[in-house]
């Protein structure tokens, strides 16, 4: 071969070295392109399995990931829509989005839930959809809508209110830390933070043994009830925001002696509200968490699911908020159910459990160290104890299911209780 042969293949194999990787790295765009501009998490885990196809990196990802899509400019004020859950209703809602939108800032969501549910029959909007006198901090507002047939405290409303999120980050940068549900009335019922009380729930038309006061241990609570308030008075329904405190209920209470069922306080309690929110961010990881169901459609707390329910020979003896003594129980209890308490130091994570025979540990890069070995003990029992693998298709499986930036896993731990 002639020098300048020599050279000119030399040439060639530079460049086709050169275009290769930047081949793939505009395949993976591509498919990272369409993962962002899918319409739902269904169609999102489809797109997944595309992008472990273009064998791109667990780190590229996560880092990709955790950039989230790009967002663009869009049509601000007060925007009215409607979804159809799964369950098959309608559900029409408004958004008021701030007039001065950038696409590049994270906004805080805060959804505020109505009253009067048991007065409407239809899924009909009412008014302007604007958040009007209850405005507080810049932020969006998401005004749902309830009826007789979708209350809040349905299954139903969870459907709708987790789609409405889903189709806000979609098209809006929403910082995920900062969604607030807000409520008054049978709204405060069923977020319950204003005028409204949680005992409503223990009519016996409602409560069908899927109350789990623990579980309020997840959430920090803002609470406000009016002194004159003829439905829900603070004398009455102050003993029981104390309870759940002394119980480990994260929950400031801030009752209004003079007020009835309105809220004419709001004017003076609005700072104090958008402060507490300010304060108490979401934290996606916690490192303590606990959570209690009757079935498997409700299984799952931040990196906690809870994949079957079965009593086992070693159940620990946990204390329930539910029994506030030996003759009174805030809920009915019809039916078994299955809890699992969690506390995490490190790469340990301590699980105290009753009435669960599997669950999973969705384990996030951003807490546990992937390099040295994850332990679990479960009632004392040392349950898992070793090196995990990072994990492209684990990663982007929960990222499409959550849509959420800051909610990350690489790693699943599946722990059974019955070996």
């Amino acid at each position: 071969m002639s020098s300048t042969r020599f050279a000119g293949a030399l040439v060639i194999a530079g460049a086709l070295f050169v275009f290769a990787p930047a081949q793939a790295q505009s395949r993976i765009d591509a498919v990272f392109q369409k993962f962002w501009a899918a319409h739902s998490p269904a169609e999102a885990e489809r797109v997944a399995d595309d992008v472990v196809k273009t064998g791109v990196t667990f780190d590229e990802a996560l880092r990709r990931l955790k950039a989230g899509r790009t967002y663009t400019d869009q049509k601000t004020g007060v925007i009215k829509l409607s979804n159809k859950t799964s369950d098959g209703f309608v559900h029409n809602f408004a958004v008021n989005v701030p007039p001065n939108y950038d696409p590049a800032r994270r906004y805080q969501v805060r959804f505020q839930l109505h009253g009067g549910v048991g007065g409407r029959t239809t899924n009909e909007p009412r008014g302007t959809g604007e958040i009007g006198a209850l405005a507080g901090a810049e932020q969006f507002y998401v005004l749902p809508y309830s009826w007789i047939e979708a209350p809040w405290w349905g299954d139903d409303q969870v459907l709708n209110l987790s789609a409405i999120v889903d189709e806000l980050k979609r098209t809006y940068n929403i910082d995920e830390n900062r969604v607030v549900v807000a409520g008054v009335s049978d709204g405060g019922t069923g977020a319950y933070p204003l005028n409204g009380f949680i005992m409503v729930l223990a009519n016996e038309e409602i409560d069908q043994g899927q109350l789990f006061p623990d579980n309020l241990r997840n959430k920090p609570m803002f609470v406000i009830n009016g002194g004159k308030d003829p439905l829900y008075p603070e004398a009455r329904v102050g003993p029981y925001v104390e309870y759940l405190k002394e119980s480990g209920v994260d929950i400031a209470y801030y009752p209004q002696p003079e007020a009835a069922h309105n809220t004419s306080w709001w004017p003076q309690m609005k700072d104090t509200f958008e402060e507490f929110v300010t304060d108490h961010p979401r934290d996606p990881h916690p490192d303590k968490l606990t959570w209690q169901t009757l079935d498997l459609n409700h299984n799952r707390a931040h990196w906690l699911v809870i994949d079957q329910l079965g009593a086992q020979k070693n159940d620990a003896d946990m204390m329930d908020m539910n029994e506030v003594n030996a003759a009174y129980r805030l809920f009915s209890r019809p039916k078994p159910q299955g809890r699992v308490d969690l506390v995490r130091n490190g790469n340990t994570v301590e699980a105290t459990t009753k009435g669960v025979a599997a669950f999973t540990l969705l384990l996030s890069p951003d807490k546990f160290d992937f390099d040295q070995p994850v332990k679990v003990v479960a009632n004392g029992r040392m349950v898992f104890n070793g090196r995990v693998e990072r994990s492209l298709k684990t990663l982007m499986k929960w990222a499409a299911r959550d849509n959420d930036r800051a909610m990350l896993y690489g790693a699943e731990v599946k722990v059974n209780l019955t070996k």
